[in-house]
């Protein structure tokens, strides 16, 4: 990983309000514009900011227009690691107080970050909710997409109006924590709200308009969808993992209960053979459910960062 930083930056150390990171793979007809509609923003704001553009194994010279930016820090891979990779990267390097996640693919409203960054007084996150759904197999993406949320929905016990937007901001302090968990696909935008919302943190939710993408998409309807539901259920049983296990457990054991009365009054109070399975099932579930959430809240860190509140606010 290489990282060229324009002579205009801030010095080591120096900390601003605003990091802006742009992961980039194969964008070159429309990465300047994006930049140029960001620098716009946001030196019409009050906010103090960098750009950080990760280039992610780029093959049309996305990486090489970059680095001719003014203003611009950049960071290169040599080959393609993912998104989730390049957000990694980018976030370790961010100096500013909020970090800002999104795409230079003219999907999202790259004009509003400085009223996204304002959402965030008094918040851990904020994320940007689409109201309309862009892409191609719509009749796959919605309800596979639509399902993966009502899981999310239900196992962190919040209501989540998209859960994988690539629009958002938050406090780089908090992230930091959960860096490590970041995958390398596109299911890191769903592990970032996932972390935030398990460990404790608030986020908020507001509407934005999603335009239709400019280029190639790189998303896999099929298997990154698979993805997202995986990671969902993967940070529920990192964070709360009774959620899952017993709810889990006690519909094994009502179905093994009803089974027993079947049995008893059926058989002359005799049990059949897979009703003290279902059982035994059941006392499994509740054991390691149990192991497990003990496993958590012994492992969990001790010094996590405190939540955000109306009068600890990072910004004004």
């Amino acid at each position: 990983m290489t990282e060229h930083a324009s002579q205009v930056a801030p010095a080591a150390g120096t900390e601003l309000d605003v990091t802006i990171i742009l992961p980039v793979y194969n964008e070159v007809e429309h990465l300047e514009q994006e930049v140029d509609r960001i620098r716009a923003a946001m030196d019409a704001s009050d906010y103090s900011y960098e750009i950080i553009v990760v280039d992610d194994g780029s093959s049309d010279g996305s990486g090489t227009l970059a680095q001719s930016l003014p203003d611009v820090r950049v960071i290169r891979f040599l080959q393609n690691r993912g998104s989730g990779s390049a957000r990694k990267a980018g976030t370790t390097a961010a100096r500013g107080r909020v970090t800002v996640w999104t795409d230079v693919d003219m999907t999202y409203p790259n004009d509003t970050i400085p009223q996204l960054v304002k959402e965030l007084d008094g918040y851990d996150q904020v994320v940007g909710a689409r109201t309309t759904e862009q892409g191609t197999m719509k009749s796959l993406r919605v309800p596979a997409k639509w399902f993966i949320r009502r899981l999310a929905s239900f196992l962190t016990k919040t209501k989540i109006p998209d859960l994988n937007s690539g629009f958002r901001a938050f406090r780089t302090d908090v992230a930091r924590q959960y860096l490590r968990h970041l995958p390398p696909g596109f299911s890191c935008v769903t592990t970032m709200t996932m972390t935030f919302l398990s460990g404790g943190y608030s986020v908020k939710y507001v509407p934005i308009e999603y335009g239709k993408r400019a280029g190639r998409s790189k998303f896999h309807p099929i298997n990154d969808t698979r993805r997202y539901g995986i990671q969902v259920v993967r940070m529920v049983l990192s964070y709360n993992p009774l959620r899952l296990f017993l709810p889990t457990g006690f519909t094994l054991l009502a179905l093994g209960l009803g089974k027993l009365v079947y049995d008893l009054n059926k058989y002359d109070f005799h049990l059949a053979t897979n009703t003290l399975l279902i059982l035994f099932a059941a006392f499994q579930v509740f054991a390691i459910g149990l192991l497990a959430d003990l496993v958590v809240r012994v492992s969990r860190d001790r010094d996590e960062v405190p939540v955000a509140t109306e009068t600890q606010s990072d910004r004004s």
